[in-house]
């Protein structure tokens, strides 16, 4: 194929801008994949607002947008997983597959993955992307172009949830309910949770979280909410904050599990005296592994729900809107960018 790519790019810290570029070439076990549907994810906003996240620094223009579908439109060379015109939903890692963590089956720990929007591999606010065939899942017809972009964050919850090792009748409880915290809900839930408790400060995700699973829902900043007396079989923290995760730890039974999967600031605070003499496991979550199939299953057969948490549905041209509502947007989810909607 010949022809003009155009992509968003981020020059820095608010510095948002359209580019018209070669249309990319695919490797021999790649595709070319013509982007449908982005979703927003907390990551983008980051790196929009400071240019970096812990040790990942944004030094030279970068594409953000990683939770991607399309249709793949090219094929490399040594690439017959796909014919051309299969609609897939994107896994924006690509591991070495030759490393340790690989062979041990943690890909998702992998240190040389290529990993869209993450500096310096460039993501998928574009019209094309590449990608190896096999992160490129096929979807069925009944799915969404959204619903196939989030299957991406779907995948962090399931893994969570994974991470946590729920198990049938247990209670969980799920601290921030923004779009992670929402999947996470429904992630235990399919893991067999008995009861699941979300918390968060916002009345109308605290409604949102009601609608797509939760039982319980409590406001943090009720001191009468109950929650230290919870005994939760697990944590699932999702906020980052340094007070859920202190909340949240002491919610949790002796012997229970936390899985810390917000990232807010680079250190927090354990309650360790707690921890130990309740002998709690903490653990932390990273991307994750294997989970599209079952993802892409789930929401096939409506046992995930991903509709709801799409609030807003940006062009190519409006990315930086995309990137800043969330802080300007009252009941702010999830934005979705579509990169052919407009002319740029």
């Amino acid at each position: 194929m010949s022809g003009t790519n155009v992509v968003s790019v981020l020059d820095g810290p608010g510095k948002v801008r359209v580019e018209h570029r070669e249309l990319p070439e695919p490797g021999p076990d790649e595709v070319l994949v013509q982007i449908a549907a982005v979703g927003v994810c907390g990551s983008d906003v980051h790196y929009y607002q400071h240019g970096r996240i812990g040790d990942f620094v944004v030094r030279e223009p970068l594409v953000l947008g990683h939770e991607a579908s399309g249709v793949v439109v090219a094929r490399g060379d040594r690439a017959s997983r796909h014919e051309l015109g299969q609609r897939v939903a994107l896994e924006p890692g690509v591991p070495c597959g030759r490393c340790a963590q690989c062979r041990a089956g943690r890909y998702n720990l992998c240190p040389d993955v290529r990993f869209f929007a993450t500096p310096p591999i460039d993501g998928a606010f574009a019209r094309y992307v590449t990608i190896n065939e096999n992160f490129a899942y096929a979807v069925p017809d009944t799915m969404t172009d959204e619903q196939a972009a989030l299957i991406e964050p779907l995948s962090v919850g399931l893994w969570a949830a994974r991470r946590a090792g729920v198990r049938p009748g247990d209670t969980v409880l799920v601290t921030g309910a923004g779009p992670i915290g929402l999947l996470a809900v429904q992630a235990v839930r399919v893991a067999g949770a008995a009861r699941v408790v979300v918390t968060d400060l916002s009345p109308g995700r605290r409604e949102l979280a009601l609608r797509l699973g939760a039982d319980t829902v409590l406001d943090p900043a009720d001191e009468a909410s109950g929650l230290a007396e919870l005994a939760a079989d697990v944590l699932v923290e999702c906020s980052g904050a340094q007070a859920a995760v202190t909340a949240g730890l002491g919610a949790v039974r002796g012997g229970g599990t936390a899985v810390l999967v917000g990232m807010g600031a680079d250190e927090v605070r354990l309650p360790m005296s707690a921890l130990q003499v309740r002998e709690v496991t903490v653990t932390g979550t990273f991307r994750y592994a294997n989970t599209y199939p079952a993802a892409i299953a789930l929401v096939a057969a409506g046992r995930v729900d991903l509709d709801p948490l799409v609030t807003g549905r940006f062009g190519l041209n409006q990315v930086e809107q995309a990137l800043t509502i969330g802080s300007t947007g009252e009941g702010t989810i999830k934005a979705i960018v579509y990169p052919q909607l407009d002319e740029v």
